[in-house]
């Protein structure tokens, strides 16, 4: 099962984001991300979060609808995009699509940004859509498969340290079993030369970044 979760950020090009849900998919608003979801003529299975970004006539009119409500206090230890997330890995979902992420506010965009990198989540797969923008975040030890374009732009920027043998198939400046150094760019402006790109990595862990040079189509 994926879930498809509406943060409360900036919501760039709806008709994308549109296009890349699924029919089956499980949708969560996050607080505020309800308005989006509901602008895309959906309706959430579940709305959660303190509701500091809504009115109760909003948050009443999805109960009667039958949402499910999940009301946390202001005082709280997790954003409401963690609580989604959290709440979205207790129902069981495998993969989670996270829309309208980023924003005005540098400190949420990067605590959004780092949330796929926490060890309690490493059971789900996570990504981030933005725009032509999507990212994802790979552990030491794993594989990830990205799709586009060629000429698709491809960054890699290693977090938490350096990223130890890193291999790549696919990309215009391969990597084979070396190291992306912590604070460093060279991960930075690669390329697609195929539909599908690999990239490896044994220790450590990297962003990775995907900026589609069309629309979203449905290949998600």
């Amino acid at each position: 099962m994926r879930a498809v979760i509406f943060a409360n950020g900036l919501f760039n090009d709806p008709g994308d984001a549109r296009r890349a849900i699924r029919p089956d998919d499980l949708l969560i608003a996050a607080d505020g991300g309800l308005r989006y979801c509901l602008a895309l003529g959906l309706t959430p299975a579940v709305l959660i979060g303190d509701f500091d970004s809504l009115d109760e006539t909003e948050v009443e009119t999805m109960r009667q609808a039958g949402v499910q409500i999940v009301r946390h206090p202001a005082q709280k230890d997790y954003t409401d995009l963690e609580l989604a997330i959290r709440h979205a890995q207790a129902l069981g979902t495998s993969e989670i699509l996270v829309l309208a992420a980023l924003g005005a506010r540098w400190d949420q965009t990067l605590a959004n940004l780092l949330l796929p990198a926490n060890q309690e989540l490493n059971d789900i797969k996570i990504k981030l859509l933005d725009g032509p923008h999507e990212l994802e975040i790979l552990h030491g030890g794993a594989r990830l498969e990205i799709q586009g374009e060629p000429g698709d732009t491809v960054s890699l920027v290693p977090i938490g340290g350096n990223a130890l043998g890193v291999i790549t198939r696919g990309l215009q400046y391969p990597l084979n079993d070396e190291i992306l150094f912590f604070g460093a760019t060279r991960g930075v402006s690669n390329a697609l030369t195929d539909k599908k790109a690999t990239i490896q990595l044994k220790h450590g862990l990297i962003v990775c970044i995907v900026t589609h040079t069309v629309g979203i189509d449905d290949r998600r």
